[in-house]
């Protein structure tokens, strides 16, 4: 009998940075776990949140943070409700950061967000060392994404002829 992978349980996606994908081009994926409070934990709960406007820094001292993520109030929440597009610091290993840190410190490359998402019960960010897609680059991806949208719509059209 074969064992069930729990993993894929307990994986549920808040958030996509579908932007980020389109705008870079994806080097290198981290996770990254968030310290966040009470009613911004409830909201996403809610699936309430947007990457859209977001971005990654390292500061000085040598912590990560998330900036310009929309976390909207929680409904329920009182006067301690937090602040929808406050900083949020992003949990990883120290050695990471560093070679982020270089990495970034390289002509061209960034830290962008991909998604949030909860995992076993914690909220963790996926993030990705990128470099900027210039605007050819960016219309080939449309046009092979565009081609095989159209291969698989002549591939449903020839196999429900094939079998009527």
């Amino acid at each position: 009998m074969a064992k069930q992978n729990k993993q894929d349980d307990s994986i549920q996606l808040i958030a996509q940075n579908k932007r980020a994908r389109h705008d870079y081009a994806i080097e290198d994926t981290y996770e990254a776990g968030l310290v966040l409070t009470g009613t911004e934990v409830k909201s996403l709960r809610e699936g309430r949140a947007s990457l859209a406007e977001s971005f990654i820094v390292i500061d000085k001292r040598g912590e990560i943070w998330l900036e310009g993520a929309n976390i909207p109030e929680y409904l329920n929440g009182t006067w301690n409700n937090h602040a929808p597009k406050r900083k949020r610091k992003l949990l990883l290993h120290a050695h990471q950061i560093e070679k982020l840190a270089r990495q970034t410190q390289a002509k061209g490359y960034t830290i962008v967000p991909l998604s949030l998402y909860f995992k076993d019960g914690r909220v963790k960010a996926q993030i990705a060392l990128a470099r900027g897609k210039k605007e050819f680059d960016k219309r080939q991806a449309l046009r092979e994404e565009q081609d095989k949208r159209e291969a698989q719509r002549v591939m449903r059209y020839k196999n429900m002829h094939a079998r009527g």
